[in-house]
C-alpha cells in the first residue's frame, strides 16, 4: 500500500522570480553546458543582453556596441537612450517589466517578454547595470539576482546609453568558457543583419555593408560557387542564394536579428517558394531535391509578435507575418516568386549556370536510384535488429524539454561502446558502435554512403539523408582512444561528415569527447587529469606517492568511471571550421594521398620518444 503522504496548504510553495530561474534555468536559456557547444546557456545569456541593445540601433538609437570578454566576464556597452533611470532596478529584475510591450516602440523585436535580461541576472555571480541618460548615470549591483548595491542618481559626462557587466554563476555553468568562434560568429550575424551597425568585440571592429550577401561570401567558397551570389531584398524580407558543389542544403535563417538555428515556417516556406519559382521559370517540374541540392541560403524576416517554439527563439513558430498580416508561407512565396524570377531573367548567365546545377544534381541522384533503394531497406531490415546503435528514448525532434540533451556516441569496438552503454542517460544518450577504422571517403561520391554497411546504418541512425529537418540528435560525439589509432578514427569520421554532411558540422552538432588520460589518488582524494599539466597539479595537490593510472583506452575506465564522464561535467571539444579555409583544401591537405604540405608538416613536428621521457622526468621524480 502507497504511502499516505500529507497534502495541504503547506504543501504548496511559491518561488520567487531568480529561484524559479536558478531552479528551472533550461526553461529560460535551453541547456547549461560549459561552452564547448554554439547554443550553451552562457552564449545565450550574452545574447539576451545585446539583443537589447540592438533593439536600441533597430529604433535608430545607437550605431556602435562594445563588447568585451575577458576570463569569465562579460562586458556590454551600448549608445542608445539608456534604460530609464528611475526603472533600472525593475528592469532586470522584475519579471514582465520592460519597454516592449507597446508595439508601437518596438514593433519587430524578439525580446517581447521581458524575461531575457532577468534570467542573466538570476544566473550570474555577479550582475552590474549602469544607465547613461542625459547627463546622469545610475548604477545597480546584484548577486544571484539579489541586489547588493543601489547607488543614487549622479551626474555624468558619458554618451546616453546602458553598460551591463556580468559573471555567468559557475555552480551552474560548470567548468564553463567562452570560445571565441562561436561569439565572434554570433557578432557577425549581428552585423550582417543590421546594415550600419558597428560591433568592437575585443578591440575588433565588425561591420557589413551588404547584409546577407556578405553572410554568404564569408559562409561560402567563391571559387566552388557556381553563380555570383543572388542577394534580394524587400520590406521585412532579405535572401541571398547561390549553388555550390557540397552535398546537402544549407540555410541561415533570422527572424527580427534573431539566429532561427533550427528553423521553422520561414525556412520551410523559403525551401518551398524557391521550389515553386524555379520550376515555373523554366517550364519543368524538377524533383524538389535535385533544385535545392547543393543550394546555400540565407533568410530573414520580420514579423510583429512572433512566436517561437521555446524560450531560447530557435525555431519560429508564427503562422503570419503580424496580428494582421499575412501568412509567413504566403509573403515569402509571393516576394520569391515575383524577384527571384524577375533576377533570372536579368541575368542570363545565373540562370545558365543555375540549370546545370539542377541538371547535375539530376544526374547524380538517378545515378545512384538503385543502390539506394538497395542500402534502405537493408537499413530499415537492420535497424529492427541494429546491434551498432543503443538508442535513447528522447530525440532532437520530439517537442521535449530534454531534446537539446540528445547525443549520439561514436565509438570504436565492443569494449569502449560496452563502457559507454552501462553508463550513459538511457532517456538522452545513444550508442554507435564501430567495428574498426572506417573507409577514408575522401574524393568519393556520396554513392559510397549507401554502399558502405556502417556509412548507410550511421546515416539512418541519425536520420539525415534528406536534410537536417529531422536529425534524431542535436549532439554526434565522436568517442574514440586517445592513442593514434584513435586520432585516425577521429579523422576519417570527420572527412565523412565533412564531405557528404558540411552543413552537420557547420551547424555545430558534431564534437569530440574527452576523456582523462590518467587518474592520480591517494587514499583520501581521486582526481581526474586530462593533460600532463592537470596530472602534475593533481600530484603537488597530493603530496607525496600517490598513485597514477594512465588510461589507454577507453575500455579500461570501468562503468561507473565514466558516468562521472559524460554526465553533467562532460568536457567536447567542438568540431569547428575557419571560415578562411575551403572544406576541400582541408580535406585534401590531411586525407589527400602524400601531399608534399602534409609531408613537410610531419617530419617538421617529429618528437623523439627520448625528448617525451625527458618531460616526464621531473612529474615521475614528484610521485615517487
Amino acid at each position: 500500500m502507497a504511502e499516505n503522504i500529507d497534502y495541504s496548504e503547506d504543501s504548496i510553495r511559491s518561488l520567487d522570480w531568480k529561484e524559479h530561474i536558478r531552479l528551472r534555468p533550461g526553461m529560460y536559456i535551453g541547456k547549461l553546458g560549459d561552452g564547448s557547444a554554439y547554443d550553451d546557456g552562457i552564449y545565450v545569456l550574452l545574447k539576451e543582453i545585446v539583443d537589447n541593445s540592438i533593439d536600441e540601433f533597430v529604433m535608430g538609437a545607437g550605431r556602435t556596441i562594445d563588447i568585451n570578454l575577458s576570463d569569465h566576464k562579460v562586458t556590454v556597452r551600448d549608445y542608445g537612450r539608456g534604460i530609464p533611470l528611475g526603472k533600472v532596478i525593475d528592469c532586470v529584475s522584475k519579471i514582465n517589466t520592460g519597454g516592449k510591450y507597446d508595439s508601437k516602440a518596438f514593433q519587430k523585436s524578439v525580446g517581447l517578454n521581458g524575461v531575457g535580461t532577468k534570467a542573466v541576472n538570476a544566473l550570474s555571480t555577479s550582475f552590474t547595470v549602469q544607465s547613461y541618460r542625459d547627463g546622469k548615470t545610475k548604477i545597480a549591483e546584484f548577486e544571484k539576482g539579489e541586489i547588493i548595491r543601489d547607488e543614487p542618481e549622479k551626474e555624468t559626462t558619458q554618451r546616453n546609453g546602458t553598460s551591463i557587466n556580468f559573471f555567468p554563476d559557475d555552480s551552474i555553468f560548470r567548468h564553463y568558457r567562452f570560445i571565441p568562434e562561436f561569439v565572434e560568429n554570433m557578432i557577425w550575424n549581428y552585423v550582417f543583419l543590421n546594415s550600419g551597425l558597428t560591433i568592437n568585440f575585443n578591440g575588433q571592429k565588425y561591420f557589413s555593408e551588404k547584409g546577407l550577401h556578405d553572410l554568404l561570401q564569408r559562409n561560402t567558397d567563391a571559387e566552388t560557387n557556381r553563380y555570383p551570389i543572388i542577394h534580394l531584398k524587400g520590406e521585412d524580407i532579405e535572401i541571398a542564394m547561390t549553388h555550390g558543389q557540397q552535398y546537402g542544403e544549407e540555410y541561415y535563417s533570422f527572424v527580427n536579428g534573431q539566429h532561427t538555428t533550427q528553423g521553422g515556417t520561414h525556412q520551410a516556406a523559403f525551401r518551398e517558394a524557391v521550389v515553386k519559382t524555379i520550376r515555373e521559370f523554366y517550364k519543368k517540374e524538377f524533383d524538389a531535391s535535385d533544385v535545392r541540392a547543393s543550394i546555400v541560403a540565407a533568410v530573414a524576416i520580420k514579423v510583429q509578435e512572433p512566436v517561437f517554439e521555446s524560450q531560447t527563439k530557435t525555431k519560429l513558430g508564427s503562422q503570419n507575418i503580424g496580428p494582421d498580416g499575412p501568412s509567413v508561407r504566403g509573403f515569402i512565396n509571393d516576394f520569391v516568386k515575383k524577384a527571384l524570377d524577375d533576377y533570372l531573367h536579368k541575368h542570363p548567365e545565373a540562370a545558365d549556370a543555375m540549370l546545370k546545377r539542377i541538371l547535375q544534381s539530376e544526374r547524380e541522384r538517378k545515378d545512384i536510384a538503385g543502390i539506394k533503394k538497395l542500402a534502405n531497406e537493408r537499413a530499415k531490415k537492420a535497424s529492427l535488429h541494429n546491434r551498432k546503435l543503443r538508442d535513447c528514448k528522447i530525440h532532437f525532434e520530439d517537442n521535449h524539454e530534454r531534446k537539446q540533451d540528445t547525443t549520439l556516441f561514436i565509438t570504436e569496438g565492443d569494449s569502449a561502446s560496452g563502457s559507454i552503454t552501462k553508463s550513459r542517460d538511457v532517456m538522452t544518450q545513444a550508442v554507435f558502435s564501430l567495428k574498426g577504422k572506417p573507409l577514408n571517403c575522401f574524393g568519393l561520391t556520396k554513392k559510397v554512403v549507401y554502399e558502405n554497411e556502417e556509412f548507410n546504418l550511421l546515416q539512418h541512425a541519425l536520420n539525415i539523408e534528406d536534410g537536417l529537418d529531422a536529425l534524431r540528435y542535436n549532439n554526434i560525439v565522436i568517442a574514440t582512444d586517445a592513442d593514434v589509432d584513435g586520432m585516425h578514427i577521429r579523422l576519417l569520421l570527420m572527412t565523412f561528415f565533412l564531405q557528404f554532411f558540411p552543413d552537420l558540422v557547420k551547424a555545430g552538432h558534431v564534437s569530440i569527447l574527452q576523456t582523462p588520460l590518467f587518474r592520480v589518488r591517494n587514499k583520501k582524494e581521486t582526481i581526474y587529469c586530462y593533460s600532463e599539466e592537470e596530472k602534475r597539479a593533481a600530484v603537488n595537490k597530493l603530496g607525496s606517492k600517490p598513485e597514477i593510472t594512465r588510461f589507454k583506452g577507453l575500455g579500461e575506465i570501468s562503468p561507473d568511471e565514466f558516468g562521472l564522464f559524460i554526465g553533467k561535467d562532460i568536457r567536447l571539444d567542438p568540431v569547428i571550421l575557419s571560415k578562411e579555409q575551403s572544406i576541400k583544401s582541408l580535406l585534401e591537405y590531411y586525407m589527400g594521398k602524400n601531399t608534399p604540405d602534409r609531408q613537410q608538416h610531419i617530419i617538421g613536428n617529429l618528437r623523439v620518444e627520448l625528448d617525451i621521457i625527458e618531460e616526464e622526468k621531473p612529474v615521475l621524480a614528484e610521485a615517487v
